[in-house]
């Protein structure tokens, strides 16, 4: 029965459609912290006979729409893995290609009336900013400016990041706030996990992890975030083609373990 609806409703794009469904989903117990993995973006563009570039395009694409989904469904927070620390070691074009896009799309994700002002949400760029090039820092600086009074969602975007480069951060402030404050060193779990970049971020504790494209692996994505009770969900599918009918399940199965806790 769940394969003929998902089935249906991937038939039917209509937006009034959709809403529906995300109002009936809201109505259940509804997840704080969703995370993507946003993977698949080269191999859906080989599979169109598209350049690299064109699939990364597609991709935000698909993040508005997923957030789109996120913010209807009232979900406090959403993170997304735009741009890994590694990603730098990638050819020289396909890096100034992310790097234009992410420039050319903040500006675009905070002009008046767009997503995020409609919804209210703060933009947080989390992780080495200072690796990125200079447009781009002042493009995060301006977004995250202007959206820094938004209270009712918050985004995170996590570029450059890496999950052992912000723990192994975490643990340096950490140390160092117990220097200054007791004089000596001495930390525990709660002080580590108060100065990861999420947190600082004033994100809620991680509910659900999707990872795209059918590889189930983290990617040195939110390892602390995701080793107590976040649920870990792999789709085969590519994130530029990612949408309701591939969240409905992941949704469904929050749903379906709280209310047998």
């Amino acid at each position: 029965m769940l394969y003929q609806v998902l089935g249906w409703l991937k038939a039917k794009a209509d937006d009034y459609v959709q809403r529906i469904v995300i109002r009936i989903l809201a109505a259940g117990p509804v997840p704080k912290h969703v995370a993507f993995v946003m993977d698949g973006n080269r191999r859906y563009a080989r599979s169109k006979h598209m350049r690299v570039q064109e699939g990364h395009s597609d991709g935000f694409v698909a993040l508005r729409r997923l957030l789109g989904i996120c913010l209807r469904l009232n979900v406090r927070c959403v993170s997304v893995y735009a741009f890994a620390i590694d990603n730098f070691k990638r050819p020289p074009e396909e890096v100034d290609a992310l790097m234009t896009l992410a420039e050319t799309k903040l500006k675009e994700l905070c002009r008046h009336g767009d997503l995020l002002q409609q919804y209210g949400v703060r933009l947080n760029v989390v992780g080495r900013k200072d690796m990125l090039p200079g447009s781009v820092r002042e493009a995060v600086r301006v977004a995250e400016e202007m959206t820094r009074n938004n209270d009712r969602a918050i985004l995170n975007l996590c570029m450059p990041y890496a999950s052992r480069d912000e723990m192994t951060h975490a643990v340096q402030a950490a140390a160092q706030e117990k220097a200054d404050s007791v004089g000596y060193p001495l930390v525990d779990e709660k002080d580590i996990e108060k100065h990861l970049m999420t947190s600082t971020a004033g994100s809620p504790p991680l509910d659900i992890l999707v990872r795209t494209s059918g590889v189930q692996r983290l990617s040195d994505y939110m390892l602390w975030q995701s080793c107590e009770k976040a649920q870990l969900h792999f789709s085969t599918t590519y994130w530029p083609e990612f949408g309701l009918s591939d969240f409905l399940p992941i949704i469904l199965d929050y749903q379906r373990k709280q209310w047998t806790l």
